[in-house]
């Protein structure tokens, strides 16, 4: 009879432990953001070189305080496809991240696919918006946009552990 009652015990807890576990995998750690609060949604400038604001509407953003790559969100661009790219400067090695399944408008498969296929171009918003983290944003044909931020290839290498390569900017020295 103890025994069983210890089995018990020691299901529940692990029950307990799973679902808290999930949940702040999922949930806990995001947070909503207004694009103001995030910079405003910018993107690269081919002129200027520099990261200027993009006419937006029906912002719908999370971020999280955890990892700088948890950034996601979702609007309406007011530019077509075809003036940004002759204004902003393209992102050729856009990967979206997966969003939590509770933030429905931002669904990396069909992004990654759009991105694949041409539906969607994807631009460079803010460069090392952190340092080795790029914030990509990918607009489709109908105006639909999205957001992400992404490792770059100086992240990638210093995030690693290893030197910093030739033309990446100095790391932080919490990185080094």
């Amino acid at each position: 009879m103890i025994g069983r009652i210890a089995v018990i015990g020691i299901l529940v807890m692990a029950l307990i432990a799973g679902i808290a576990l999930y949940y702040l995998q999922v949930y806990a750690f995001y947070d909503e953001v207004s694009p103001v609060e995030n910079g405003d949604v910018q993107v690269m400038s081919l002129v200027s070189g520099q990261s200027e604001p993009l006419l937006i509407e029906d912002f719908q953003g999370i971020t999280s305080d955890s990892s700088p790559i948890r950034y996601r969100a979702c609007f309406t661009s007011l530019q077509s496809q075809a003036m940004m790219t002759e204004t902003y400067q393209t992102y050729e090695q856009a990967e979206p991240l997966v969003a939590p399944s509770w933030f429905g408008c931002f669904d990396a498969d069909a992004i990654g696919e759009a991105l694949e296929t041409g539906e969607a171009i994807a631009f460079l918003g803010t460069k090392n918006i952190q340092y080795g983290i790029d914030r990509v944003i990918a607009v489709f044909a109908d105006g639909r946009a999205v957001a992400w931020n992404q490792i770059n290839a100086c992240g990638e290498v210093v995030f690693d552990g290893d030197p910093t390569p030739e033309g990446c900017p100095t790391p932080p020295e919490r990185l080094q």
